[in-house]
């Protein structure tokens, strides 16, 4: 009888034993998929986020730059390309000789906020004989500055607007693409064509000024005309309407109108 007791308790014993293990097994193997699925969500959740950034960043661009982007999504803005198909110049566009091959030297005052500055005839000869001839037909004065791209100090200001939009009306543009940044950093101060994305016969009249060094990715035709650079006033510029933010709307509260609504009062050249 007691032989019997003792493999009867051992049985149990053994029963219990596999019982343990069994669940041990058990949790161990959801311990494993939990792992799994928790690093599949974890890389799925990356991808999203790389995701949004990339679509951020062609939004930004392609509205702004060409748009102009700004016309730097960010393209700068125009937003429909009068030349995409031609890539010639259309409308009154004058020679690059105009430009002269050298330094030009200007201001402009956008409400009160005076800005100084020079413009590289030599390196961008077709987008500065353009923004010469426009200073000294008087275009510039009375346009507006619509869009305003601004995130943590980066940003870009796009001026030139003679109907308060980031638009073209199909009757002026010009090519190619002039000394454009080979990284894509458009730094603080420079003065650039706004045009339409993946269109380089589409600058036109507006362009964009940088208040803070910004990536503005190539498309598929390259970067943005670097036509000259901000020499004083960039400070000035930022308190007095970059601060000022954008208009509230359900788009996007780093690129839209400025709140400070922002008008080239004069604009002088030599």
């Amino acid at each position: 009888m007691a032989s019997n007791k003792n493999q009867e308790r051992e049985a149990r014993e053994a029963r219990e034993r596999l019982r343990v293990y069994n669940a041990r097994q058990a949790v161990h193997t959801h311990q494993v998929k939990r792992r799994v699925r928790d690093n599949i969500i974890a890389a799925i959740a990356v991808l999203v986020v790389v995701a949004i950034a990339a679509a951020v960043q062609i939004a930004f661009f392609t509205a702004g730059p060409g748009a102009p982007v700004p016309e730097p999504s960010a393209s700068a803005s125009a937003s429909a390309s009068p030349s995409a198909a031609a890539q010639e110049n259309i409308g009154d566009v004058p020679d690059p000789s105009v430009a002269e091959g050298r330094t030009w030297t200007g201001s402009m005052t956008l409400n009160s906020t005076v800005l100084d500055f020079t413009l590289d005839g030599a390196a961008a000869p077709q987008a500065v004989a353009s923004f010469v001839k426009d200073a000294k037909d008087g275009y510039f004065t009375d346009t507006t500055c619509p869009r305003l791209v601004s995130d943590d100090g980066a940003g870009l200001l796009q001026c030139g607007s003679a109907d308060g939009t980031m638009g073209s009306d199909g009757t002026y543009g010009f090519g190619p693409i002039e000394n454009a940044p080979t990284d894509g950093l458009y730094e603080t101060g420079v003065i650039a064509m706004a045009r339409v994305q993946d269109d380089a016969y589409s600058n036109g009249h507006q362009f964009f000024i940088v208040f803070g060094d910004i990536t503005i990715a190539d498309d598929s035709v390259g970067g943005y005309s670097v036509i000259g650079t901000v020499t004083k006033g960039i400070d000035q510029l930022t308190s007095d309407i970059v601060a000022g933010g954008i208009v509230t709307n359900a788009t996007s509260d780093t690129d839209g109108v400025p709140n400070v609504a922002t008008t080239i009062t004069a604009l002088t050249i030599k």
